[in-house]
Parts: structure tokens; C-alpha cells; sequence
């Protein structure tokens, strides 16, 4: 199977530079395609040190210069807040750069102060999404971008340069609320799943999802990607502390930046999910659910590690695994030492795994004890 190399290029506490941030990650992309990783992938955010991140097409098209095989994709890129024709003529250049590399990934956005930064309201995002990426898929495929709906006038335009090729299977999208899952299988785009949710639920999701996509475009899903941030070290302990520092720091960072406890969701158009979620974390405590959250992620010795992603990847047949080994207030060493043991020890084991049929789901009692 294909392993993604994710990268966060957080500065959570300012205990460092931003450019000590960029030096450091940046080394660990410029060396993925030598380590065995397939892509290269970093999500959208802008204007803290959440993640700095405004600009993914041009981070992506330097690591093009940078490599020669490594698939360049996006966690994701959040279309309301951007012009489609834009992003559809950014990502025709970087697939022009890298010569067919990219994927593109996208998603509706939860981040408040972005939405409000950009003076977008959150409550017209689903239908603003929707819009965007009927008129984007079909720009990338044709050429031509040419969109009437409620918030997207686009009169007929030639995009150049025109299509290197085909974006059909390079295209993802994140889900979290059932009915966003739904809208990516009427969009006949592929799923991208970051956790935030029990994973019996995302099983339910990944139903429907399949089910909704065999109804309307009568062929079989792509495999969903999953997203996983992973503590990995040779000694259990070590491991263990990773897991309490580093990803329950960063499930923190998460539920802040993300304002998972504002009930005032609840009354936005498309976020209800989150409204409803905000009153169980008032209800259970902000910090159980940061436990929660870090749960959700990998951490262990690198056998325990690959043994929760085989699980993972049978139980919910994965056909890409993207891999943060960066993330939280970690220091750039210790992130450092995770990149290089996952690289060694864990990614030569997931490649190794055969995706090409479809998986078993639940087929043994670990898989449940496990996730």
C-alpha cells in the first residue's frame, strides 16, 4: 500500500521561530522520497501557529523541484474560502510541475476565526462548498470552468495550462458529520477520514459513504485515506510519554483551534454535528476528550504501531495511510528520531501489505479491542 508522509508546521507555544519551524520540516520533506514514502501531503490553515499553512499548491511545488516520484496532495484544501478557479488553476500548474503528482484533497472547513478572517460565513458553507466543487472537478477535467448556482456565478473560462490529465481518482475529500460523508459520494470523490469521531461511528459512515456511491455512480468507492498521527519509539515507556505529551498537546491544540465546546454551532447551518458535540464535551469535560482525541491516534513500539495500522487498514479497508510524525509542542529532536524510526522500521512493513482486494470488516475480536 501507498504511505503518505503528513507535516503539521505547527508553532503551538512560540519556543521557537517560524523559521526554525519551516528549516526543520522542510528537511523531513526533502528527504521522504529517499525514506520509501509514496506522497507528501499538509493541510490548509492560516493566520496562527496552529498550523502555518496558507499556501499548500506552493509548498507543494517546491517539494516537486525537490523529488522526482513522491505524490503531492493536500489534508486538505478548504474550497469556500477560495476562488474555484483559482484553486482549479493552481493545482493544473502543480500537476504541469510534477508531472501528473498531485491529488487534491478538499473540505468545507471548521475553523472560525479562518471563516471570520475571511469574511465568509460559516453558515453558507456547506452549499458554498458544494457549488465549488461540481465547478472544480469539472474545470479539472475539461479545461473549462463555467458554474450558475446561488453563490457561484462563474461565466465560461478556458483554464490554462490545460489538464496534464485526468484527476479521476486523485480526488479526496475529509467528512466528519454524516451528512458531509454523503455529499463526497454524490461528488463520486474518494474519503478521506481524520479522526475525531468512535470508530464504530466512522465504520457507519464508511457505509453509507459506500452505499450512496454504488447508488449513484454504479461502480465501487475508492478506498478510503486515513489520516494518522503516530508516537513511535523502542521503548514502551518512551512510547507511553509521547502518547501523554506529544498527542494529547496536540488533541489540545485541536480542540482550541477548532472551538470544539462553542454550543453556539448548533445554530449554523451545516454545523449542527458540532453543536451537538460541544454540549457532550460540556457535559464529560474538555480534557476527557482531549484524552479521547489522543486515543484515537497511534502510538507504541514500532511492531505495536504496525500491528494498530494493519487493524486499521483491514477494518475499514484503507488504501492509504497518511503518517504525522511531527505534531503538538514536540521538540524538532524528538520528532525527529519518531520520522527516522517510523521510516525505518514501520513504513517498510505497511507497504508490504496487499490493498488490491477488498478487506475483511471486524473479522476478529482484536480489531475492536484495538480501535
Amino acid at each position: 500500500m501507498d504511505v503518505g508522509l503528513g507535516l503539521t508546521f505547527q508553532n503551538l507555544h512560540d519556543r521557537v521561530s517560524d523559521a526554525d519551524v519551516f528549516r526543520h520540516e522542510l528537511s523531513l520533506a526533502s528527504r521522504a522520497e529517499d525514506q520509501g514514502f509514496d506522497s507528501i501531503w499538509t493541510p490548509e490553515h492560516h493566520f496562527t501557529g496552529y498550523m502555518m499553512t496558507p499556501n499548500v499548491p506552493q509548498f507543494l511545488s517546491w517539494v516537486a523541484g525537490q523529488t522526482k516520484r513522491i505524490k503531492l496532495g493536500t489534508t486538505v484544501t478548504v474550497l469556500p474560502w477560495h476562488n474555484p478557479v483559482r484553486i482549479a488553476e493552481s493545482f493544473l500548474l502543480l500537476d504541469h510541475y510534477s508531472e501528473g503528482r498531485a491529488i487534491l484533497g478538499v473540505g468545507r472547513g471548521l475553523g472560525k476565526e479562518e471563516f471570520d478572517g475571511f469574511n465568509v460565513p460559516m453558515g453558507e458553507a456547506r452549499k458554498r462548498f458544494r457549488e465549488y466543487a461540481e465547478a472544480l472537478l469539472q474545470g479539472l477535467e475539461s479545461g473549462v470552468m463555467e458554474y450558475d448556482g446561488e453563490y457561484l456565478k462563474q461565466k465560461r473560462v478556458e483554464l490554462r495550462p490545460r489538464p496534464y490529465s485526468s484527476y479521476s481518482g486523485r480526488v479526496f475529500a475529509s467528512a466528519v458529520s454524516p451528512e458531509s460523508v454523503k455529499l463526497m459520494a454524490s461528488l463520486n470523490v474518494g474519503l478521506m477520514i481524520i479522526a475525531q469521531k468512535p470508530w464504530n461511528r466512522v465504520e457507519e459512515d464508511l457505509e453509507a459513504y459506500r452505499s450512496r456511491f454504488r447508488a449513484m455512480s454504479g461502480a465501487e468507492p475508492p478506498k478510503p485515506v486515513v489520516v494518522a498521527f503516530v508516537a513511535c519509539n523502542e521503548d514502551q515507556a518512551k512510547a507511553k510519554e509521547m502518547r501523554d505529551k506529544y498527542l494529547v498537546e496536540y488533541a489540545r491544540s485541536t480542540s482550541s483551534f477548532y472551538q470544539f465546546g462553542n454550543k453556539e454551532f448548533a445554530s449554523i447551518e451545516g454545523y449542527e454535528y458540532y453543536g451537538a458535540l460541544a454540549n457532550s464535551i460540556e457535559k464529560n469535560g474538555i480534557e476527557k476528550f482531549n484524552e479521547f482525541l489522543a486515543d484515537l491516534q497511534i502510538w507504541g513500539r514500532p511492531e505495536e504501531v504496525i500491528e494498530k495500522l494493519k487493524i486499521m487498514q483491514e477494518r475499514f479497508d484503507v488504501g492509504k495511510f497518511i503518517i504525522y510524525t511531527q505534531f503538538g509542542d514536540m521538540p524538532f529532536d524528538v520528532g525527529r528520531e519518531n520520522y527516522e524510526l517510523v521510516a525505518r522500521k514501520v513504513l517498510p512493513a505497511l507497504k508490504d501489505i496487499d490493498v488490491s482486494a477488498r478487506g475483511e470488516s471486524g473479522a476478529s475480536s482484536s480489531v475492536n479491542s484495538i480501535l
